[in-house]
């Protein structure tokens, strides 16, 4: 069959790769220049199954309450006039119970290993250069009460299989003497071991030239102005360059998504959560971090990328505004510089912010809805990387009319 994708990021990407192998006639279209230039561009680099936790806590009402007059929190909330942010926060604060946090967060962790073993075996099978980083992720915490907290929080993971260890700082420093430093500024921590990182657009660039050589046609700069139907069938898309059309349509253009199917009719819970990162060259001397990980009391995230560091902090709740200043990072660099001083050239910092497709639950939208030919590849959240190959399998078996290996509950379009 032809399959037109709606989006070059890494979801759009990764299910490019597996319908090529499914032996069909695949094109992907994007506004942008090249692939992996909005979300996926430079976010967090984490493949963090250990860390895949809901969103939508007990805990989260209050922290956005808190937002509203200070700016010290990671949630945020910026009150705006637009009535789709206030319909979905509605639903997200509808999903802060224990049973639903419990639910949704036991949902994305098989997603999230489903995912990181196609993933695994994606590279074996390539070769793709990302800047990976094997041998784990370290979660801090920098007060024993913090400590405490975390690995109460950490036990529904290792439950659910997720292999894990409750470190000390000695046992934090021996795994990364990097932090040898910072031994009196760290309670504990929790090692994941499999957890790992990289660049997810080197990634998806890497994996883009691949669907190319396979025979995809990539279409860049090419903006869709609307989708139309006939009945319940998607018959053509129309673009700033013109017309297309395919059999089957995938929809895996992120925070964007909502957009091009609100005028078919079709209401879908995908707000963006926008994220701040900043890329600094690593530093000098064996400082740097070896592994990446989560400064858990500030959620400040960190990941050594090749020559660079990447750091990223934020989930601000503000509409589809990407703007950002200097001192939007302020607060995230103090508390890196303090873990990692001379863990990277922090004067010479390039700023970034992107759009985060989240759901109220969570989860991603997966499969087909009011329209048969038309399947969502959309709301992969802040896990758009760790989710990628298991939502692009997910999509190739569903267009195949097999059963996929992952069950979908609380994932179907909604």
């Amino acid at each position: 069959m032809k399959v037109l994708i709606l989006g070059a990021g890494v979801a759009g990407v990764s299910a490019a790769w597996y319908l090529l192998r499914d032996g069909h006639e695949v094109s992907v279209v994007d506004r942008q220049p090249g692939p992996a230039l909005e979300t996926s561009y430079a976010n967090a680099g984490l493949i963090a199954p250990g860390h895949s936790f809901a969103w939508a806590s007990p805990k989260a009402p209050r922290t956005l309450m808190k937002s509203l007059w200070r700016d010290d929190q990671a949630f945020r909330f910026r009150l705006t006039p637009d009535p789709r942010m206030w319909a979905w926060s509605l639903r997200f604060l509808r999903e802060c119970t224990a049973a639903r946090a419990r639910t949704n967060t036991l949902r994305k962790h098989a997603l999230c290993l489903y995912s990181q073993q196609l993933f695994r075996d994606l590279i074996a099978e390539t070769g793709i250069e990302y800047d990976g980083r094997t041998g784990g992720l370290l979660y801090l915490y920098r007060t024993p009460a913090s400590f405490e907290r975390g690995v109460a929080n950490m036990r529904i993971l290792a439950e659910d299989g997720q292999e894990q260890e409750i470190v000390d700082p000695d046992r934090i420093a021996e795994i990364d003497p990097s932090l040898a430093a910072a031994r009196d500024r760290v309670a504990g921590g929790i090692y994941c071991p499999t957890d790992e990182s990289g660049d997810a657009w080197l990634f998806t660039a890497g994996l883009a030239r691949l669907c190319a050589g396979q025979g995809a046609d990539l279409h860049y700069g090419r903006t869709v102005q609307a989708l139309e139907a006939d009945g319940d069938r998607i018959v053509r898309i129309s673009t700033d360059r013109g017309d297309m059309a395919a059999d089957i349509y995938v929809l895996a253009f992120g925070c964007y998504s909502s957009h091009q199917v609100r005028p078919l009719g079709v209401s879908l819970p995908v707000y963006p959560v926008k994220g701040y990162s900043v890329t600094v060259p690593l530093g000098a001397g064996g400082k740097a971090p070896a592994i990446g990980g989560v400064d858990e009391d500030n959620l400040v995230a960190y990941c050594p990328m090749g020559r660079r560091l990447r750091v990223t902090a934020t989930a601000e709740f503000a509409g589809y505004s990407t703007r950002h200043r200097p001192a939007d990072f302020r607060k995230m660099l103090q508390a890196i510089q303090d873990l990692f001083p001379e863990g990277g050239d922090f004067g010479r910092p390039e700023y970034w912010a992107g759009l985060r497709p989240m759901t109220p639950e969570g989860t991603p939208i997966l499969g087909f809805g009011k329209h048969r030919n038309l399947c969502y590849n959309t709301g992969h959240g802040h896990m758009g990387w760790t989710m990628a190959c298991g939502t692009a399998a997910v999509v190739a078996d569903l267009i195949a009319g097999r059963t996929p290996d992952l069950a979908l509950d609380g994932m179907k379009p909604r």
